[in-house]
C-alpha cells in the first residue's frame, strides 16, 4: 500500500518552492525545503557554528493513521558542512496538523547559510505499530542479558 501525504501551504509560503518529492526511483526519503518568511528569502537563515534552528517548510501535512513522518539529516549537507538535526530521527505523528519546521544544527566552524528552497532533510513515511505495556514480575532470558553499551563485542 502507498500511502497518500497530503500537504497544505501555509498563506505566507512560497509556491514556487516544490512539495517534497523523491529525487530517484529508489530513494527512500523525500527531499524537503526550506520555505523563508518573505523578509528571510533574499538573505537566507545563517547557522553559527554549534548553533540551531527551526527552519520553516511553509507547509503542514496530514499523515494516514497507521503511519509517521521520520525527520532525517541529508548526508551531504552533513559531510560537507557538518549540517544535521540534533534530533533526528525526528517524528511527525499522523495526528500532528501544525507547521512543519526542521531543527538544524551546525556542527560545523563555519557559519551556513540556508536559502530558500535549499533542500534541507529528507522526510520517510514509515508504518507504526502501537503496542501495548504491561507490568512483569519477571523477563526472560536471553544470551546477551543485561548486557549494555558496548556489551557485544570490543568492536
Amino acid at each position: 500500500m502507498r500511502p497518500t501525504i497530503r500537504v497544505l501551504r501555509e498563506e505566507w509560503a512560497d509556491p514556487a518552492v516544490p512539495l517534497p518529492s523523491y529525487v530517484t526511483a529508489g530513494a527512500a526519503g523525500a527531499d524537503v525545503r526550506a520555505n523563508l518568511p518573505e523578509a528571510e528569502r533574499a538573505g537566507g537563515l545563517v547557522l553559527a557554528p554549534m548553533a540551531r534552528r527551526l527552519v520553516p517548510t511553509g507547509l503542514r501535512l496530514e499523515i494516514p493513521e497507521g503511519f509517521e513522518v521520520q525527520v532525517r539529516p541529508r548526508s551531504g549537507l552533513a559531510l560537507k558542512h557538518g549540517i544535521s538535526l540534533p534530533n533526528t530521527p525526528g517524528t511527525i505523528d499522523s495526528d500532528y496538523r501544525g507547521p512543519l519546521g526542521v531543527i538544524l544544527i551546525n556542527l560545523g566552524a563555519e557559519p551556513f547559510v540556508v536559502g530558500h528552497g535549499d533542500r534541507i532533510a529528507q522526510l520517510v513515511v514509515a508504518p507504526v505499530v502501537q503496542a501495548g505495556f504491561a507490568e512483569a514480575a519477571e523477563l526472560g532470558d536471553t544470551a546477551r542479558g543485561g548486557g549494555g553499551f558496548g556489551s557485544t563485542g570490543a568492536r
